[in-house]
């Protein structure tokens, strides 16, 4: 008589398959983040395939510790490896109650992103500076060195999805401004200060007031057009030093206005004032290297774009007439106002450029956002919130142009230069030219 074979009973128990789901649910989330498959519009990772992605909006934050390769000699590849996963381990939760999640770790770099606002990106990063004097205290108890890291933060359009090969896929951020993001880091370094942000995480601030942020420089970047803009954020700094670097900040920026102006001898006396009052102020002593450098070998350090007008071209165009035809009236205005400025005429211009402005910001946005609307834009949302604050900032300029134009002549020149330098290269030419190809899609269809 064949015998029977006896199988283990099959569980039918679905509490049980259900645990079991919830557990392997859990172990994927470790290695794919569920901010990430909700960005993508995905139930679980079984369901993201080769390609899917999507265009958003977001805050890159790219974060890396100093002298990294020399600390990491000093150990051996078993304390390399606890020394890391406790530093990750104090970081990654300062991202996540911020609203942000870890796309990948790089050895001892992260790379997180933050995809609902620029002020969630900049408390995550001031949350990690935080957590970095607790983690420091911690290993000076111990007898080990503290540690320095360096932040960048970039926002801008970027497409969030999976890409690889047929045999190994990973999700991840591909933009410029991810490399902006990396190189505000890097810079970190040249500065010696622990957080950079780019004038579109500044400009995409809903209140910039709450922070104490200053101007550091204009930098070219591999891949950018135009200099981009570079800040300081110093609400981290120890009090002290905080309390110095806000009661030099208009000394500092006004030095720097002078610098970038090629005025190098006002621009010296200011950053010595500076010193004086706050000697640990690293950006001021940078600047003030450049100055003595200037003084032996006569060469200035900087992008050589402040002065400089931005011709229009059909490079620009987004192919619809009317707001093609007011980005080239912008274009046209700020040109002359550029030049007037090189031959010292500046009163009249000035309010010239400010009236003009005024009428731009109410005139040219409302248009702009109508034919958005109607073409049923999906970034709609993003440009109102970038024009409203466009129009807050200019507001801002426009009531402190009046008061201090006659006595701060180059540095309120400095400033509306900045401003509208910036936003002709980083929202006319780039987020309205997005626009432009949105349309020429839809004429194709």
């Amino acid at each position: 008589m064949k015998q029977r074979v006896l199988m283990p009973p099959r569980s039918t128990s679905p509490r049980k398959g259900s645990a079991v789901r919830a557990d392997a649910g859990r172990t994927y989330r470790r290695f794919l983040p569920y901010q990430f498959m909700r960005l993508l519009g995905k139930a679980s990772i079984s369901s993201i395939r080769l390609g899917d992605h999507v265009e958003k909006n977001m805050t890159i934050l790219f974060s890396d510790i100093r002298d990294f390769t020399s600390l990491s000699e000093t150990m051996t590849p078993r304390e390399n490896f606890a020394f890391i996963n406790s530093y990750l381990k104090q970081m990654e939760p300062a991202l996540f109650q911020s609203h942000g999640f870890v796309d990948k770790y790089i050895g001892d770099a992260i790379m997180a992103i933050f995809p609902t606002s620029a002020d969630d990106a900049l408390r995550g990063a001031l949350a990690m500076l935080t957590r970095l004097r607790r983690f420091n205290a911690t290993r000076q108890r111990s007898g080990a060195s503290a540690i320095r890291i360096g932040i960048g933060l970039n926002t801008g359009l970027a497409i969030a999805g999976a890409v690889g090969g047929p045999h190994r896929m990973e999700t991840t951020v591909i933009s410029d401004a991810v490399n902006l993001a990396s190189r505000l880091e890097s810079l970190t370094k040249t500065y010696g200060v622990p957080l950079l942000i780019s004038e579109h995480v500044l400009y995409s601030l809903e209140k910039p007031a709450r922070h104490d942020i200053r101007f550091v420089d204009r930098v070219r970047v591999k891949g950018k057009e135009q200099p981009q803009s570079v800040y300081e954020v110093f609400d981290a700094d120890p009090p002290s030093l905080r309390k110095a670097k806000r009661g030099t900040k208009h000394v500092f920026e006004e030095a720097l206005a002078h610098y970038h102006s090629r005025e190098i001898a006002k621009a010296r006396t200011l950053l010595r004032k500076c010193l004086a009052s706050c000697p640990e102020d690293r950006i001021a002593q940078v600047y003030a290297d450049r100055c003595s450098r200037f003084a032996k070998t006569g060469f200035h350090e900087d992008t050589g774009e402040i002065g400089m007008s931005i011709a229009w071209g059909e490079h620009y165009k987004i192919n619809d007439t009317l707001i093609d035809e007011q980005h080239r009236t912008l274009f046209a205005q700020v040109n002359k106002f550029v030049r007037d400025v090189r031959r010292a005429r500046t009163g009249a211009q000035t309010e010239q450029l400010s009236a003009f402005l005024r009428k731009y910001v109410d005139e040219h946005f409302e248009t702009e956002e109508r034919i958005m609307r109607e073409r049923k834009y999906p970034l709609l949302e993003m440009q109102q919130q970038q024009h409203a604050r466009f129009a807050r900032d200019f507001s801002f300029l426009d009531a402190e142009l009046r008061q201090k134009l006659s006595t701060q002549r180059t540095f309120m020149l400095f400033k509306i230069q900045l401003l509208v330098v910036d936003w002709i290269a980083n929202h006319t030419i780039k987020l309205d030219k997005h626009f432009g190809k949105f349309l020429d899609r839809a004429r194709v269809r």
